[in-house]
């Protein structure tokens, strides 16, 4: 019986991850990650660049890990790139916040408390712990998903290894 090496899981794992934290930190881009697209995208991505280092049809395991292993590292670089984003981009949104508090004087006053507290709470180390969370679990599951419909998209049609020479096949009974 031959054994199959694993494919490498890291590197395509790391790119998938790239792929998901960038695009999910950028401020209008990320609307694409309302429905997890980028999250199953970056798990998907992850699979096709493991399937093309590797000889053989991935297995659906692997490609559960390696999207895994994409979401979380997209959940750790997503929160590294959001910090800088979220104090750039900060001011912006307060000013447009509170541009459409004064447009709209039918606010009633909870509606308009909320939004104030809510524009004006920057970038806080509870805000980052929670986006870091979010993004490892929620990202690993979705990207974990991605990378199962990775396996079933990029699957390779090639017949499974042959046999090692001098191996004696035995057939089942009937």
């Amino acid at each position: 019986m031959q054994i199959i090496p694993a494919p490498p899981r890291l590197q395509p794992a790391f790119y998938g991850g790239l792929f998901i934290g960038v695009l999910s930190a950028l401020p209008v881009i990320n609307i694409g990650n309302c429905c997890c697209l980028w999250v199953l995208g970056g798990g998907m991505l992850a699979v096709y660049l493991m399937q093309q280092n590797h000889p053989y049809q991935v297995t659906a395991a692997d490609g559960a890990l390696v999207g895994l292993l994409a979401g979380v590292f997209g959940g750790i670089i997503g929160t590294i790139i959001s910090i800088p984003m979220d104090a750039m981009m900060g001011p912006y949104m307060q000013r447009m916040m509170q541009r459409i508090i004064e447009s709209n004087p039918d606010f009633p006053a909870e509606t308009r408390t909320m939004i104030e507290n809510m524009s004006s709470g920057g970038t806080t180390a509870i805000r980052i712990v929670l986006r870091l969370c979010f993004g490892v679990i929620v990202g690993g599951i979705f990207a974990m998903l991605g990378g199962l419909l990775g396996v079933a998209i990029f699957k390779k049609n090639l017949p499974p290894p042959p046999p090692p020479p001098g191996t004696v096949e035995v057939l089942p009974r009937q």
